[in-house]
């Protein structure tokens, strides 16, 4: 008898479904040769810091508990959720059983996938038992059973565990850890991890940026004027200043005075290819900016489509094809062929490269072609948009486009190139994205065209707003210099070598849990930064926390390094390990204090001095004490043992200031008559 253990019930259904009939049991189903039974994704946990300290969950977290580095990371339970107990208990049931003799781990068909399952049945197995992967690049009967035929031993796929338990091990350590230290020196909780931090960060540079931009009014030089009865515009490459009106103006007569004349006119017919075929990222690009739909939902849509057999797994980062799946892909095919659509199997290099696949294959349709009336219009909408692209990839008819290039010479002394196109046979065009044709004047070599160039008052523009595409491009590539460049090779470099922000199973998730924590806001397909996200990102610099996309992105390579055994999980935890220890540390030097810590009396009115989120300022203010010292002066930070000082002297140590005009000084602070923080010169 072979225990399948899938990651979650709908999984569990379909590998039945694959293997024909079983009966269902409480919860698990059985027939003659197999036993299915699943969890809820994350049945467990890692501890958290209470566990390893001994003390109660409720005492509250404390400054002196950080940082906590456990020797052995533990996992319990997720909860105390009586479900996922009964769950589980009926996994230790399953494997346990004598008459099991292999295990399979049916989990998602990724690190996660992988380790969720694993943590299942080493916490539930008594023995040894032989342990197999079952891998699922979709849910269709037809690929579960062919499946079920090519199983391998669970060790070939020890470098994604440990790839997922470094991923596990690391984000618990950047999250509790500078969470708790964040929160506690702020008074505000803060969520602080490996990629939401860099994620807001991003947002709130760019609206800074906008915010700060201050246009730059030029004179652009254009003409606008009819030959033959078509208005026809230039813009010359020159520009000039707001100063330079005159200038300007004059330039312009002398253009105008000069012949323009057809100099050069070349008619080209091209084959366009249609688009390369969806990784999770294009897919969440394409539906943002067309339908305005929220990253969450779309993946969210696109987990439902697989997890009912219509499409392949969507967490993939790859928008091609394996070469071992031609055949599937054949047969899929035909079942689209029979629907009418004008498609033929190709052997091309933009479609099957298996060097730009890490785990997982581009999105496609399945066998499993559904009736469009049993989805919901959101679902018809991602399916729709993935089949279509499919449709278009493998169209036989090919799309056919004249491009045009008209140029223009005014006197010899500056070219104008007119471009324009107009499509001659739409091929895959009537299936996927708009081509629109632009036409050009009715002209040809030796034709001469009027011009009446003049000064046009512009401005510069400032960066714009990420939206869902360019927010999603640039962390799938943070250093990628020209986000929108076809070439991919770049790209594909980039992900092999984990400098990307987040993964395609993980990017969605994390974005939401910014949203919901009030850090960003999406409007149409508008990310902008929020009052919360501004505090946390200003915050974390004060407290000299870098999460920056440097420092995510060399975690990020860490565990590739993990996978491809260049280090060990052990390697990567220490080096977080040893980042997280010097935040606190350097945090140390100059400690702040923990907010609401008591730290002295008020010289004012002889009440406590509380350390609060941005000075130590008296508890006597609502009675009208204004008394307080502020953490930040003059770039110099005002430790608590400076505080404490003060208050017990009336004078701190020299302490290292910046001048509003950039000087440095050292002198002390101290208390006025006034009881007023002076400055001690």
């Amino acid at each position: 008898m072979i225990a399948i253990i899938a990651e979650k019930p709908s999984l569990a259904r379909n590998i039945v479904a694959g293997i024909g009939k079983a009966e269902k049991k409480n919860g698990y189903f059985i027939n003659e040769k197999y036993i299915v039974t699943w969890a809820f994704g994350h049945l467990f946990t890692l501890c958290d810091v209470e566990d390893y300290t001994g003390k109660a969950q409720k005492s509250g977290w404390t400054y002196d508990d950080l940082p906590c580095f456990p020797d052995e990371f533990r996992f319990k339970l997720k909860s105390d959720d009586s479900g996922i107990k009964k769950q589980f208990d009926t996994i230790r049931d399953v494997v346990n059983r004598k008459d099991v003799t292999e295990i399979v781990n049916a989990g998602d068909s990724d690190r996660e996938g992988e380790i969720i399952v694993r943590l299942c049945v080493f916490n539930a197995l008594k023995e040894k038992k032989p342990f197999f992967r079952l891998w699922l690049p979709d849910q269709t009967p037809q690929t579960v059973k062919k499946a079920l035929t090519e199983m391998k031993p669970e060790t070939d796929y020890d470098a994604l565990a440990n790839e997922g338990f470094s991923r596990t091990f690391v984000d618990w350590l950047y999250g509790v850890n500078l969470t708790r230290f964040a929160t506690l020196k702020t008074g505000k909780l803060l969520r602080v991890g490996r990629v939401i931090v860099p994620i807001v960060k991003a947002i709130y540079d760019r609206d800074a940026e906008i915010e700060n931009f201050k246009p730059e009014t030029y004179y652009a030089l254009v003409s606008s004027a009819e030959t033959n009865g078509e208005t026809i515009e230039l813009v010359s490459s020159y520009k000039f200043k707001e100063n330079e009106f005159e200038k300007a103006k004059i330039c312009t007569e002398r253009m105008n005075a000069l012949k323009c004349v057809v100099k050069d006119k070349k008619a080209v017919k091209d084959k366009i290819s249609a688009g390369k075929l969806y990784s999770l990222t294009k897919l969440q690009n394409v539906l943002g900016k067309k339908y305005k739909m929220p990253m969450e939902k779309s993946l969210a849509v696109a987990q439902k489509l697989y997890e009912e057999g219509y499409i392949s797994y969507p967490r993939t980062n790859s928008e091609y094809l394996a070469e071992n799946e031609k055949d599937k892909i054949s047969k899929i095919l035909s079942d689209v062929k029979n629907l009418g659509y004008p498609v033929k199997f190709k052997h091309a290099k933009n479609i099957f490269d298996d060097s730009k696949i890490e785990s997982h294959s581009a999105l496609t349709p399945t066998y499993k072609i559904p009736d469009k009336t049993s989805l919901s219009s959101d679902e018809y909408t991602v399916y729709k948009t993935i089949f279509l692209r499919f449709v278009a990839v493998f169209c036989e008819e090919e799309c056919v486009q004249e491009k045009t290039e008209i140029v223009l010479s005014l006197g010899g002394k500056e070219d104008f190139t007119l471009k324009g196109n107009s499509i001659v046979t739409p091929g895959w065009t009537k299936f996927d994205g708009e081509k629109k044709d632009k036409f050009l004047p009715k002209l040809e070599i030796g034709d001469e065209v009027n011009v009446n160039f003049r000064p046009e008052k512009k401005q510069t523009s400032p960066p714009k707003h990420y939206t869902i595409e360019t927010l999603n491009n640039y962390l799938k590539n943070p250093f990628k210099t020209e986000l929108s460049s076809d070439n991919d090779e770049e790209d594909y470099k980039a992900i092999f070598k984990g400098l990307e922000l987040g993964t395609e199973a993980t990017r969605t998730g994390i974005i939401d849990n910014a949203k919901k924590s009030g850090y960003i806001s999406l409007k149409k397909d508008v990310y902008k930064i929020e009052p919360d996200g501004k505090y946390l990102i200003e915050r974390l610099i004060s407290l000299k926390i870098s999460m920056d996309k440097y420092k995510t992105s060399e975690l990020g390579q860490a565990l590739k390094k993990v996978y491809r055994g260049e280090i060990t999980v052990n390697d990567s935890v220490d080096m977080a390990k040893r980042e997280i220890a010097e935040i606190i540390s350097a945090n140390k030097i100059e400690d702040t204090g923990v907010y609401g810590e008591k730290i002295g009396k008020c010289p004012k009115c002889g009440k406590d001095i509380i350390r609060g989120r941005y000075s130590y300022g008296c508890s006597g203010y609502s009675n009208g004490c204004d008394f307080r010292i502020n953490f930040n002066i003059l770039s110099a930070t005002i430790s608590k043992a400076d505080a404490i000082k003060l208050l017990e002297t009336r004078f701190t140590d020299k302490i290292d200031f910046i001048s509003k005009k950039g000087k440095k000084f050292s002198c002390a602070l101290k208390l006025n008559d006034k009881n007023e923080v002076v400055f001690d010169i």
